[in-house]
Order: structure tokens, then C-alpha cells, then sequence
């Protein structure tokens, strides 16, 4: 049994980097490869800024007047807002800052995908459905950089793509371990995930906020049709298994607030387990034969089945396998309790180390190469590399708590943008 239990980890060892030794190949084309561009001329399109906000009046109207101060003709560019079962005065404040608002008022149906969704069809019920070209998809707390819907038109203008993702910065990347952990891994997906995969003719992955969507997607569709947990990463799936083509677009900025509490944290990555959860048990089979496809088509496929695999679980799994043997061995003679014993403490050592190891490279990389866009003093930015695999290592009981417990969207309250405003108007 010994020897069975080694003999498993070393092939999930074999197993997981064969896996993932694609993104290896990544990270070097994250490094050297060229940014891909748009067109230069590029026909100005037509588009709406949506925004789904749940309370979040201290925050929303600096977004709307960083969308309003686009270098981009704002007859072409419309921001409408639904504010969704507010009990604040979000619509107010949206409505006041130059914003088109819908209020919806939903107990039932409670999370983005829904909103979107509603709002989505209430543009094509009274603007018509060629209203727009395309739409962009922010959250409440993002600040969009002045050329964000310049660079992104330069890039929808291609032709190429359905959708299209942005470079997602933090606002408060040095607040503390937390708000750097996320903010590092979002920079670690730009610069090593998405600008390779684009560069490489890969489907990207949408990641919630700062993604630009075709109305001709909507309109085959019939709205926003996804309402899981996590409905970006789910409609990023759905785009692979259907052949459509997700972009990344590097030079479109958006910054973000991360959460800086743990509390707030566990919240936010529970739901985001439990969702990815959803979508394996929904999309797992049509990946899988999304993968068979061969070529550009069949590696976007893999690559969201690896981005959405359950390896926590699987390790986890082995782990708990192996605490079970310890204990069973209490009731063999002391000998066999001190070999079983040794056992498992090479094998939780050498899982743990080879996990925070290669976690601290990803961060150290990524900070490495994305050092000066990083707002923060430098000691703080070198001490939240270590950090870093503790924050991811964090997931593991979080996967656990989402896989047996029920899960409930739940609004992560933000108000950074509404101090520095106070403290810019001081």
C-alpha cells in the first residue's frame, strides 16, 4: 500500500506538469513575443459602456466620468448602467454623472449574468438590435484608461473576434497580501496567458470585467445566456466549443479595486470555485470533444479544460487518501505506524514544496516583468512575491468549502475610489 501510494503521486506528479507544460511554452512567448495589434485606421464603431451595479454608489461615478473622458467621439460611445436591486442610490448617482440607467428589482434571478442579461434585452427591445456594434462590460469599481475604447476598437476592427479582453491593472495592488495576490494573478493572466494565446491564434479566457462583446453574438443568442457562478468563464467556454474567437487587446487598460479583507476574499473566490464547479459538471464533455477538433480550434478547447480542470480536488484527494492509510496504521505495530508515518510527511513535504515553489516563480515572473506598470514601493512589491503562493494556497480549503456547501452571489463592497476623491478634493 506504501508503495501504491508513492507510485500515485509521481504519476500525478507526471501527470499534471505533462498537462500544463504548455504554459510553460507560454510564459516564453508572454516574455519576447510581440504584442498583438490592431488596425491603425480602424472604421470608428459605434458601442455602449454596460455597467451591473448592486450598491455601489461611491464608486460608480468616477467610472462613468473615466468613460466619459475617452478619446473617442462620444456621440459613438453610450453609457448605460442597470442598477440591480440596489437599496442605495446608485441610480442617482449613475443618472447625475451622465449614465442612461435601468433599474431592476429581481430576488429570484440574483447575479450579473441575470442583469446583463435584462439589460441586454431592454437596449434591443427600445434602441433596436443594430443599435451598437459592440458592447464593453466593466464592473463599478474599474477606472478605464483614456485610450481604452480607442485601442479596443483598433483591435474589433480586425474582424477577427466575437469578443475581446483587456489588461487588467489594480488600483490598490500594495494595500496588503490580499489585494496584491489578486492583483498579481489578473497581471500573470494578461501578460502570460492571454497576450500568448492571441499571439498564437488561442482563444482567450474573459475575465469578468474590461471585455468587449459583438452584438452579433447577443443577436444570434438572444441575449446574455449565461448565469452560473462565474458566467465570464463560462461564456469564454462556450466561445471555444463554438468556434469563436476571443481576443486580447494589451494596450486597453482598465484598473480595478481588489478586496483587502479576507472575509471578503473567501466570499469572492467561494463563489468563483463553486462556479467553476458548475461549469466542469455543464461543459466538460464538449471540451473534451472540442479537443479532438485538432489545430487553433482543438488547443482552445484544452486550454479552457485546463483552466477549468479541478486539480485541487485531485490533489487534495490523494492527500486525504494518505491521511487514511496514517490512520489505519495506528492499529498496526509501532513499526508500520512509524514507516507509514514517514511516508506521509515526504509526501504532504514534497507536494506543498513543489506547489508554493512554482507558485512563487509565476509571481516572481510576472513581477518581474510587469515591475514599472505596478503602483507601490519596491520593498513591499518584492515582499508580496512571497506572499503570493500563500494567498493561492488559500484556494485549497476554499475549494473544499464550495465543493460540499452551498454557495450564494453576494455584492464585495468597494469605496477606494471614493477616498482618494476625498482626499485629491482636501
Amino acid at each position: 500500500m506504501l508503495r501504491f501510494l508513492e507510485s500515485m503521486q509521481w504519476v500525478l506528479f507526471i501527470f499534471f506538469t505533462a498537462a500544463y507544460a504548455y504554459q510553460i511554452f507560454y510564459l516564453l512567448v508572454g516574455l519576447w513575443g510581440k504584442q498583438r495589434g490592431g488596425v491603425e485606421n480602424a472604421e470608428l464603431h459605434r458601442y455602449a459602456a454596460i455597467i451591473s451595479a448592486r450598491n455601489e454608489s461611491a464608486v460608480i461615478g468616477r467610472l462613468i466620468r473615466t468613460l466619459k473622458e475617452q478619446d473617442y467621439p462620444s456621440e459613438l460611445l453610450d453609457v448605460i448602467v442597470v442598477a440591480d436591486n440596489c437599496t442605495d442610490n446608485t441610480a442617482e448617482v449613475a443618472r447625475s454623472a451622465g449614465a442612461i440607467v435601468y433599474e431592476r428589482f429581481n430576488k429570484v434571478q440574483v447575479g450579473k449574468g441575470y442583469a446583463l442579461d435584462y439589460l441586454f434585452k431592454h437596449i434591443f427591445e427600445e434602441q433596436g438590435e443594430d443599435a451598437y456594434d459592440a458592447f464593453f462590460v466593466f464592473d463599478a469599481d474599474n477606472i478605464v484608461d483614456p485610450q481604452f475604447v480607442r485601442e479596443m476598437n483598433k483591435m474589433y476592427d480586425t474582424g477577427e473576434y466575437s469578443a475581446l479582453t483587456s489588461y487588467r491593472n489594480s488600483q490598490n495592488f500594495c494595500a496588503n497580501w490580499i489585494s496584491a495576490g489578486y492583483a498579481l494573478w489578473f497581471l500573470r493572466e494578461s501578460r502570460f496567458l492571454n497576450r500568448p494565446r492571441t499571439r498564437l491564434g488561442v482563444n482567450c479566457a474573459v475575465s469578468g470585467t474590461g471585455f468587449l462583446i459583438s452584438a452579433d453574438v447577443l443577436r444570434e443568442e438572444g441575449g446574455w445566456n449565461y448565469h452560473l457562478l462565474t458566467e465570464d468563464i463560462e461564456f469564454s467556454i462556450a466561445s471555444a466549443v463554438r468556434g469563436r474567437k476571443i481576443g486580447y487587446c494589451g494596450n486597453a487598460i482598465i484598473y480595478d479595486e481588489q478586496p483587502e479583507h479576507f472575509r471578503q476574499s473567501w466570499d469572492q473566490r467561494l463563489r468563483w470555485s463553486k462556479g467553476f464547479y458548475q461549469v466542469d459538471a455543464k461543459y466538460t464533455g464538449a471540451l473534451l470533444r472540442g479537443c479532438t477538433r485538432g489545430g487553433k480550434a482543438g488547443m482552445s478547447c484544452y486550454d479552457m479544460l485546463m483552466t477549468v480542470a479541478p486539480c485541487n480536488l485531485v490533489t487534495i484527494g490523494s492527500l486525504l487518501l494518505a491521511v487514511l492509510l496514517c490512520v489505519t496504521s495506528f492499529a498496526q505495530p509501532a513499526y508500520i505506524t512509524y514507516r507509514v508515518m514517514r511516508m506521509l510527511g515526504r509526501i504532504l513535504m514534497l507536494t506543498v514544496r513543489g506547489i508554493t515553489f512554482s507558485l512563487f516563480a509565476f509571481g516572481a515572473v510576472t513581477m518581474i516583468a510587469e515591475w514599472k506598470r505596478i503602483a507601490g514601493p519596491a520593498w513591499k512589491k518584492v515582499l508580496y512575491i512571497f506572499t503570493f503562493p500563500f494567498f493561492m494556497l488559500t484556494y485549497v480549503p476554499i475549494s473544499i468549502a464550495a465543493l460540499v456547501g452551498k454557495v450564494e452571489w453576494k455584492p464585495i463592497q468597494h469605496g477606494i475610489a471614493k477616498v482618494q476623491e476625498e482626499r485629491e478634493s482636501a
